[in-house]
């Protein structure tokens, strides 16, 4: 059986080969960082550089305390258990969420401020007041006990550095503090708390 040749019709495939110039990716690049941690570019924003100092520490403990919470309401949300799964899956999903605004706020005025936030994990970790869960699985109202816990070491600080911000006329971390952080934690607070509550679910005593 004969088989048909092709024709070169002058469409030959042309060969792959690598280019080089401005369409190939620079990877691997390094460089000295540019501000150092710790340190505050001078901005144009009516505020000393002791003032933002101040501001930027006392913001980046509650930055990392916020990030700590937050991380343990997801590994709540996805390990809680019993009879009360389900609003308290979707509870702690809410609160994770209102939790990740703020720290993008708290981060966003750390750099407004000139200064650097955290943002890695490890930083996070070894920085943060709120004590480390275990890595397994508890009870639901250990878990509620934990989530107030760091509540409240959360909202004593804020109000702290709310007040300290006041004092140093550095009103937009202030106002950061007092209607968004505080407000918020004081809120889940409540929601959380109610769940302890040993009251009878079918039959008054």
């Amino acid at each position: 059986m004969k088989t048909k040749s092709r024709k070169n019709n002058g469409n030959s495939t042309p060969k792959i080969h690598y280019v080089t110039g401005r369409a190939v990716p620079k990877i691997n690049q390094r460089a000295p960082e540019i501000q150092a941690f710790g340190t505050i570019a001078k901005l144009p924003n009516g505020l000393s550089e002791k003032v933002c100092r101040e501001s930027v520490e006392r913001l980046n403990q509650i930055l990392v305390d916020t990030m700590t919470l937050r991380d343990m309401y997801k590994k709540h949300h996805w390990q809680t258990a019993g009879l009360t799964f389900h609003p308290l899956h979707l509870l702690f999903d809410k609160h994770f969420e209102a939790q990740v605004e703020l720290v993008d706020l708290v981060a966003e005025r750390i750099q407004t401020l000139g200064g650097l936030s955290y943002a890695m994990a490890a930083d996070v970790a070894e920085n943060t007041n709120i004590p480390r869960p275990p890595k397994g699985r508890e009870e639901a109202p250990v878990q509620i006990s934990r989530l107030l816990s760091g509540h409240e070491i959360i909202l004593l600080d804020t109000r702290a550095s709310a007040k300290k911000a006041a004092e140093m006329g550095d009103d937009g971390t202030n106002d950061i503090l007092v209607s968004n952080v505080i407000r918020v934690n004081e809120m889940q607070v409540w929601f959380l708390a109610e769940h302890l509550v040993n009251v009878p679910a079918v039959i008054a005593n």
